[in-house]
């Protein structure tokens, strides 16, 4: 499919559209699109593509975060709490993402998407 697109700006909106579109109905999920994106369609090494997806994300965060706030679903004390420890992890995983081959990293990533998957065909 990479031959079809040769404008990386073209695949680049395509990409951030349905990641973005995602991420607005589930409230998440733009990782799971957005990295195996970067890496496939534009080229990027794993490493990268991870890191790059964190800051794509919180682009579609802010986003989706207005549209939420505007209709009330957000709560804002459990955000707070679960804030605190996503700050501690994301400082963790972003030192071990250095540490880890690109290939380890894409099984991790791997497994943990299968195992999303399957939660959500199961549950």
């Amino acid at each position: 499919m990479k031959r079809f697109f040769k404008n990386k700006k073209v695949i680049s909106v395509i990409g951030g559209l349905a990641a973005g579109f995602l991420n607005g109905l589930f409230g998440s999920g733009g990782g799971t699109v957005i990295v195996p994106f970067l890496e496939e369609f534009l080229d990027q090494d794993e490493h990268k593509a991870h890191a790059t997806a964190i800051l794509i994300i919180l682009c579609f965060t802010i986003v989706s975060l207005f549209f939420y706030g505007y209709r009330n679903h957000l709560s804002y004390s459990v955000a707070l709490w679960v804030s605190l420890g996503g700050v501690a992890g994301g400082f963790i995983g972003a030192k071990l993402l250095k540490k880890l081959s690109g290939s380890v990293l894409r099984k991790i990533f791997g497994a943990f998407m299968l195992i999303a998957a399957v939660r959500m065909v199961m549950g």
